[in-house]
C-alpha cells in the first residue's frame, strides 16, 4: 500500500503540526515497545528440571544443569519466529538466579555447571545482540530462598539485585518484567515490596526500559493468560489507589484498560505455547497449533496489545524441536496472510470521519487492518465497516477501539470499495494505516 499510505503518512505529518495530543500518550519507548509486535519469552531455571512451575527454594543448585546450553539457539529461532526481543526469567519465585547475583547464594556460581563459571544472562545477551535482538529480564521480588524475604532490609537486597542486571554487564535491557506475587518467605513471613523504590532502580540504571507490572508503569498484565486482549482495549489505565499483584485493579480492567485513564500503560499478553510455563517433556504432544497460535496473535496483536508468548527451553537448554518447527509454521502462516495488501495502490479519500478506500475493481477479503497515530493519542472509541458489493452498501463490521493496531476479522467479502467510518471518537480521529487482506488458514 505504498501509495495510499505514503498519502496518509502526509495528511498525518501536516496533521500532527497542527493537531494537539489528546489525553495521555505513550513515550517514544512505549511507543517502541508496542511497534515490536511479538516478544518470546523464556522460562528456564531449577523448574526446568524438576517438572514443577513454582520452586520452593530448597532445590539444590547442582539441579540446574543444561548439558548443552544455546542461547545462540533461542536466538536463532525467534528471529526466524518474527520475534523482536526475548525476557528470560533471570530469577523466579524460588530465588534462583541465573547469574551469579552478588548478593545471592542461590546462583548459577554455586552450581557445578559450568564448574560455577557459567553465566545465562551473558551467553543470552551476547546471543541477542548478534541476532538482532532485544534483551528483556523477568526478576521476580519474591524469593523464598532468601533469609532476608519478609524483613525490611530484603528491598535493599532486592535492589542490588536489581543493580547487578541492569547496571550495564549485560547491555540495555528492553524491558524489567516484574511479577507481583508475594507469598511467603524462608522464615514464613511475607514481603511489603517497596515498588517506588524497584521502579526509580530501574529507571535510573534503564531509564528507556519499558516496566511491566499490573500498574506498569510501562506496561499492563492483559489480565489473563489464555492469549486475549479485550475487543475494546484502550492504551490508557487509571492506577491511583491500585499496586501490582493482588492490589491490582480488577481484571476486566486490565483486559480493558481505561477510556479516560490518566496514565499511557498498553496492555502486554503473556501466554505459553505449552499448557506450562516451564518445558516438560509430558507436555511436548500438546505444543499450541497453528490455529491456535493465529487465534492469540488475532486477540493480542490485533487488538492493541503486545503478545509476549512463552517458548521454553528444554533440560538441554535448547528449545524443543515440537515447539520450534510449530513456530515456524506459525511464521509461514503470517507471511502468506499478510504477504499481499489488497489495498495497495488504492485510492484512499478522507471526508470528515470517513475513510473511503477505492480498489477500482473488486476484490476478496476478510482481514481489514487498521492503525491510529498514536503521537496524537487514542482517539477511537468506535467504528463502522462497510463494503461496496455489486453497487450497494454493505455494513461488514462493527467494532470499538483502534490503538496501534486492529485487525477485523470479516466474512469472506468481494467488493470495489470499503468504508470505515468512525463513529464515536475522543478527538479527531487520524489513522496511519487502513489495509486488506485474505486469510484461507484461520478457521474461526
Amino acid at each position: 500500500m505504498r501509495t495510499s499510505l505514503f498519502l496518509t503518512a502526509l495528511a498525518l505529518a501536516v496533521a500532527s503540526c497542527v493537531e494537539e495530543p489528546y489525553g495521555a500518550v505513550p513515550s517514544p519507548s512505549q511507543l517502541e515497545w508496542q511497534a515490536m509486535e511479538m516478544n518470546m519469552f523464556c522460562h528456564f531455571g531449577p523448574n526446568t528440571f524438576t517438572g514443577k512451575e513454582w520452586g520452593d527454594g530448597t532445590e539444590a543448585e547442582d539441579l540446574f544443569n543444561p548439558t548443552d546450553l544455546d542461547c545462540r539457539q533461542w536466538a536463532a529461532t525467534a528471529k526466524a519466529a518474527g520475534f523482536k526481543g526475548i525476557i528470560i526469567t533471570a530469577k523466579h519465585h524460588d530465588g534462583f538466579c541465573l547469574w551469579p547475583s552478588p548478593v545471592s547464594d542461590h546462583t548459577v556460581a554455586q552450581s557445578s555447571w559450568r564448574d560455577g563459571q557459567g553465566d545465562v544472562l551473558r551467553e543470552l545477551s551476547d546471543a541477542c545482540k548478534e541476532y538482532g535482538l532485544k534483551f528483556g529480564v523477568y526478576i521476580s521480588p519474591w524469593d523464598r530462598n532468601d533469609p532476608h524475604y519478609g524483613m525490611p532490609e530484603y528491598n535493599d537486597v532486592f535492589v542490588q539485585t536489581l543493580e547487578s542486571v541492569l547496571g550495564g554487564t549485560y547491555g540495555p535491557v528492553f524491558e524489567q518484567w516484574f511479577d507481583g506475587a508475594n507469598g511467603e518467605g524462608p522464615n514464613g513471613k511475607k514481603q511489603k515490596y517497596d515498588w517506588p523504590l524497584f521502579n526509580g532502580t530501574v529507571l535510573k540504571l534503564q531509564p528507556q526500559a519499558v516496566i511491566f507490572s499490573d500498574v506498569g508503569p510501562g506496561c499492563r498484565w492483559v489480565g489473563n493468560e489464555e492469549g486475549h486482549a479485550g475487543r475494546t482495549n484502550w492504551g490508557r489505565l487509571e492506577t491511583y489507589g491500585f499496586t501490582p499483584g493482588h492490589g491490582g485493579p480488577p481484571v476486566d480492567t486490565l483486559n480493558q484498560g481505561n477510556k479516560y485513564g490518566s496514565s499511557w500503560i498498553p496492555a502486554e499478553t503473556d501466554v505459553s505455547i505449552r499448557p506450562g510455563w516451564f518445558w516438560r517433556a509430558s507436555e511436548t504432544p500438546q505444543v499450541k497449533s497453528v490455529q491456535e497460535l493465529l487465534k492469540i496473535y488475532y486477540e493480542s496483536v490485533g487488538r492493541n496489545s503486545l503478545l509476549l508468548l512463552n517458548v521454553p527451553p528444554d533440560d538441554r537448554g535448547h528449545i524443543d524441536p515440537a515447539d520450534s518447527t510449530r513456530l515456524m509454521e506459525f511464521r509461514g502462516a503470517l507471511d502468506a496472510i499478510f504477504s499481499d495488501n489488497l489495498a495497495d495502490r488504492a485510492r484512499i479519500r478522507r471526508k470528515d470521519y470517513v475513510w473511503t478506500v477505492n480498489l477500482k475493481k473488486p476484490k476478496t477479503f476478510n482481514r481489514l487492518v487498521l492503525q491510529e497515530d498514536l503521537t496524537l493519542g487514542q482517539r477511537i472509541a468506535a467504528f463502522t465497516v462497510e463494503a461496496r458489493v455489486d453497487g450497494q452498501w454493505e455494513v461488514v463490521a462493527e467494532e470499538t477501539t483502534v490503538g496501534f493496531k486492529r485487525i477485523v476479522l470479516l466474512p469472506n467479502v468481494t467488493a470495489d470499495a470499503v468504508r470505515v467510518r468512525v463513529d464515536e471518537s475522543l478527538a479527531k480521529p487520524f489513522l496511519s494505516t487502513i489495509a486488506l487482506y485474505q486469510d484461507d488458514i484461520y478457521r474461526e
